[in-house]
């Protein structure tokens, strides 16, 4: 059987009952990084055989995950944090192990997408996520005035070092428009700095910005200033 483990996004206590129980019993545990994975180990007394899978390695370790599993061993498969395969490795093994009908299952854990989504004050019954925006300039301001236009939230990862130029690229589109920045999730730091692109800019131009960023857009018929929701309470 392969599991797929949710683990935390920050807070280590956010793990499950049966989460733990899972990483007790495998026979191994596959990890994206093992070194930060037995941070968590060691705080619940587990010990395991670790294997890295990564982005790097994620062919090679599938063939050999699978031929393990096709032994009759038990494996784990846990990311650095969240949900293995959104937006981490973990997608390639599963379709292996569908082929060569293996068993798998999902041990539901935290997920920065819906923790953002739901703190965010934003609409929350329709929302598209598209992981990290690109990187090069252009292909992000595309991606962004999409954003803007969509029907719903549009959830996307972000590098602290990459936040003033997405938020001066959104300020230079629709400067009036509501986001949220939702930073640190389930930490001691965490903040959700909800405004308009205006205002959420002008913070993190005083305060840089630090710790894993999710960069929450409104959908467009959000567009009333978030000042005016401020004054009046509403969402």
């Amino acid at each position: 059987m392969l599991y797929i483990v949710g683990s935390p996004i920050g807070n280590l206590s956010d793990i499950s009952l049966r989460a733990l129980e899972t990483l007790r019993q495998v026979d191994r545990i596959a990890a994206e990084d093992t070194r930060r994975i037995k941070i968590l180990l060691n705080r619940y007394d587990i010990e395991k055989p670790l294997i890295s899978f990564h982005e790097f390695n994620e062919a090679k370790r599938t063939a050999e995950l699978v031929e393990c599993l096709g032994r009759g061993e038990s494996i784990a498969l846990v990311s650095d944090a969240g949900m293995p395969s959104i937006s981490d490795p973990g997608h390639r093994l599963v379709t292996r192990c569908q082929q060569e009908q293996i068993p798998v299952t999902v041990i539901p854990g935290p997920s920065a997408v819906i923790t953002a989504l739901v703190g965010s004050g934003l609409p929350t019954d329709q929302f598209h996520y598209s992981g990290f925006l690109p990187v090069k300039s252009g292909q992000r301001e595309r991606e962004l005035r999409t954003a803007l236009e969509r029907d719903c939230t549009s959830v996307y990862f972000e590098s602290p070092y990459r936040l003033m130029k997405t938020l001066d690229a959104l300020h230079g589109i629709e400067p009036d428009h509501t986001i949220c920045v939702a930073r640190e999730l389930t930490k001691h730091f965490e903040e959700f700095r909800r405004g308009t692109v205006s205002s959420v800019r002008e913070h993190f131009a005083a305060h840089a910005p630090r710790g894993e960023i999710t960069l929450l857009i409104a959908p467009r018929d959000r567009r009333r200033s978030a000042n005016e929701q401020e004054r009046t309470g509403s969402p």
